[in-house]
């Protein structure tokens, strides 16, 4: 006869303050992409270089909260925050300037 689990576990209750935490992260992450997608539908094509330019401005403040908020590192100390935000910056700036020094290349070869 197989007799029934006895489990120890216990439910833990539900921890409030984490909960609005993460609600309030994701509320302030959806106001961001809210005024992406504002800009995108009313700003006029005709600014597209700006358009472009909050795009990446926006999605750099998104990653940077989500880095600082879900990895923990606002709460750590701010050399340790600089040293990692300052080269990820560097870096997404040189591929930036990579592609923009690519397709000017590509456009004088190809027209």
């Amino acid at each position: 006869m197989i007799e029934p689990e006895i489990s120890t576990i216990k439910p833990q209750p539900a921890d409030k303050k984490k909960i609005f935490k993460i609600w309030w992260v994701a509320g302030i992450l959806a106001l961001v992409t809210a005024a992406e997608f504002y800009v995108a539908l009313q700003f006029p094509e005709s600014w597209k270089g700006f358009k472009i330019f909050l795009f990446i401005g926006m999605t750099f403040i998104k990653a940077g909260y989500i880095v600082m908020e879900f990895m923990h590192l606002g709460h750590e100390q701010k050399s340790l925050m600089w040293t990692i935000l300052i080269p990820t910056a560097f870096v997404v700036w040189l591929l930036g300037a990579l592609f923009i020094q690519a397709d000017a290349i590509y456009h004088a070869i190809y027209g």
